[in-house]
């Protein structure tokens, strides 16, 4: 688990390996990560984009460019979170990710990009 803190958001990941829906004799690996974004400021927020980094060994960065997360754009709340699972596919076994949120606070408009931390996605099996 890996977490970051940007102005008051923090932003947790944690990853799995999925063997079950991964084909490694296809060059095939399905990895998750859930995501935990909890509002410790004492504005309100809400996520409005999101920019991923996906660096796969031996194969050029992807990146990832949107509104919101898995088709939403929380709104949180001071002391509220907003937690989502979704997942990545890897040629190699072995990657990483990172990236960020661009946050706005309600009261006053001002933007932000909140810092996603960078986390491994390695199959078991290739770490000796």
């Amino acid at each position: 688990m890996v977490t970051e803190i940007t102005e008051g958001v923090r932003v947790t990941v944690e990853t799995e390996y999925q063997p079950e829906y991964s084909d490694p004799s296809q060059s095939h690996y399905v990895f998750t990560y859930q995501v935990t974004i909890e509002n410790n400021s004492n504005f309100t927020v809400k996520l409005l984009r999101r920019h991923w980094e996906v660096i796969d060994a031996g194969y050029p960065q992807r990146d990832v460019e949107g509104e919101g997360v898995i088709g939403k754009q929380p709104t949180l709340e001071p002391q509220q979170q907003h937690q989502y699972v979704s997942g990545c596919n890897l040629k190699s076994g072995i990657g990483k990710m990172k990236g960020t949120f661009l946050m706005e606070r309600i009261t006053d408009g001002k933007q932000f990009r909140a810092v996603i931390p960078e986390f491994t996605l390695i199959a078991p099996y290739r770490v000796n």
